[in-house]
């Protein structure tokens, strides 16, 4: 029966890799420890209890701390670090000609703005307001954004 626990713990351990998603490790580890047990009882029923309270718990005390040091939420993308900053224009800005490029921090980045009768020239400063996929959104000192992003 050590065979099948390993099988099954190679299988997981594919699985964990994957998904990664921190779930199927716990339950890998303890088909090997299941697997260990093997080698001690041939009783199928105690290797499936080892296998499930070792399961539940490497579940309930090792994943909260990994889950802790893993998680995405925290993460700020590069993008969203540019928000509320002023920017100079280094190509006129008009959503109608869907043209516009800005410099922030010595990074060109293209631009849009939301009202589609104003033109933006190159050397104004403007502000970004958000990100809309890969432009950022602009707005300049006498325009307001029309809709929220």
């Amino acid at each position: 029966m050590w065979l099948v626990w390993l099988i099954i713990a190679a299988i997981l351990f594919v699985g964990e890799i994957i998904t990664a998603g921190f779930l199927l490790l716990w339950f890998a580890i303890a088909a090997i420890v299941a697997m260990l047990v093997s080698f001690i009882t041939t009783n199928l029923f105690i290797q499936t209890l080892i296998f499930l309270i070792v399961s539940v718990i490497l579940i309930i005390f090792t994943r909260p701390l990994l889950s802790k040091y893993t998680k995405g939420d925290n993460t700020v993308m590069n993008s969203q670090t540019i928000v509320g900053k002023t920017a100079i224009v280094t190509e006129d800005i008009s959503l109608l000609n869907s043209t516009g490029q800005i410099n922030v921090d010595g990074e060109i980045w293209s631009a849009k703005t939301y009202n589609p009768d104003l033109t933006i020239p190159k050397g104004s400063r403007v502000e970004i307001i958000g990100i809309d996929g890969v432009k950022a959104c602009v707005a300049s000192n006498y325009e307001m954004p029309s809709k929220n992003i």
